[in-house]
């Protein structure tokens, strides 16, 4: 047998598959936060918050990354539009405004995504 075996290929992330998810979590579990801070001291709370909310936000960000290229455009800009819905909606709803406010700005933040992510797939792929 003499070439690689096609289950024994390795896949290797660039470095910017791994640092966007990243830079990404870092910043939306600091604003997280920073939002449920409210001017007050740190408290232990709100430091998990942040790290527990920023690994989540970076996990979905880097699966999303992975399985792309997997997608058909329409269900690529669905599952950008989702997610960015989901991050917006929760950090809304840490600032103790109502469920409705909350859902209807992660809802519209998330069609603008989906409308733009659909625009410049569907305007880059042949």
């Amino acid at each position: 047998m003499t070439g690689p075996r096609p289950w024994a290929r390795t896949r290797h992330h660039t470095p910017l598959a791994w640092a966007l998810p990243l830079v990404l979590g870092v910043i939306y579990g600091f604003y997280a936060a920073f939002i449920r801070r409210d001017g007050g001291p740190s408290t232990g709370g709100q430091v998990l918050l942040g790290l527990v909310s920023g690994v989540a936000l970076a996990a979905l960000c880097f699966a999303l990354g992975r399985i792309q290229r997997s997608l058909p455009r329409e269900l690529r800009a669905a599952a950008y539009g989702a997610l960015t819905a989901c991050a917006i909606g929760f950090l809304v709803s840490l600032t103790d405004t109502s469920v409705l406010r909350s859902t209807g700005l992660g809802l519209a933040v998330g069609a603008g995504v989906l409308v733009v992510s659909y625009y410049y797939l569907y305007s880059r792929e042949t």
